[in-house]
Formats: structure tokens, C-alpha cells, sequence
């Protein structure tokens, strides 16, 4: 598989800022009992395939970076490079996800590392569409 590179400035990279943004509608999801709930139909950052969110805070034990796939469905992972803890963003058109910071590490959506010095794989979690809602099981 060719990895292919988010067009990052040098300072995005080295300051390890992410290209995927928290929700616009911070209502759109809910977090309880290790699952987070997210209704879709507030979400339309997941309406393109290879876009994503990041979500964070309200309690999460771990950042999480959820993206709707090339192939069409969703994905969840662990928000935290192996490498270096920084956020990863996905890379559309790709089916990978890369870290936001000059080592450009690269994971496919099983979290298996491609490129780059991440040697570890990244935490995938369990996703299923239950009507209008994604549900991300930690």
C-alpha cells in the first residue's frame, strides 16, 4: 500500500497540531457506562467518507478519533500516536490515519502501524450503527 501524506505546514507538524476538529455541536454525543453514543444526524463532519471527529473531554478516560471509512462505515480508534502520544487525523481517499506531528507514523484502519517510527498498534474500539447512532464501545 502507497501511504499518502496530509498536507501539513512544518509548523502544524511540529507543534503537533491535528487537522480533525472536536464537533461543531458539542451535543452531538454523550459519554456513560464505557460507551460513547453519538447521534448522527448531528454530526455532519461524518457525512464524507474519509472525515472524521475527535472527541474529548466529558470524562473520557482517553481521547478518541472517530472516522467514517472509505469503504462507508465507521471506525474508532485510541486518539494517541505510538510514537510520540499525539492525536492522529484521518487521510481521506486513503483508508489510513496518520499522526499530526513530523513523524508522519501511519496506521491502517485495524491500527496496524505502515509508516513511520511507530512500531506499536493503535487501539481500535468497537463500533456499530444503532439506528441514527454510532456507538463506540471502549
Amino acid at each position: 500500500m502507497d501511504v499518502t501524506f496530509l498536507k501539513r505546514s512544518v509548523f502544524q507538524r511540529l507543534f503537533g497540531r491535528p487537522a480533525t476538529l472536536e464537533p461543531a455541536d458539542e451535543r452531538c454525543w454523550t459519554y456513560v457506562d464505557n460507551r460513547i453514543e453519538i447521534d448522527l444526524s448531528r454530526v455532519p463532519e461524518l457525512a464524507e467518507k474519509g472525515h472524521g471527529i475527535r472527541l474529548e473531554g466529558k470524562n473520557l478516560p482517553q481521547r478518541i478519533l472517530v472516522i467514517r471509512g472509505e469503504d462507508g462505515t465507521y471506525h474508532a480508534f485510541e486518539n494517541r500516536c505510538q510514537h510520540m502520544g499525539r492525536r492522529l487525523d484521518p487521510v481521506p481517499g486513503s483508508e489510513t490515519i496518520q499522526c499530526c506531528s513530523v513523524s508522519k507514523s501511519t496506521y491502517d484502519y485495524n491500527g496496524n502501524p505502515l509508516f513511520g517510527p511507530a512500531k506499536k498498534t493503535v487501539a481500535t474500539l468497537d463500533t456499530k450503527v444503532d439506528g441514527g447512532r454510532l456507538i463506540v464501545t471502549l
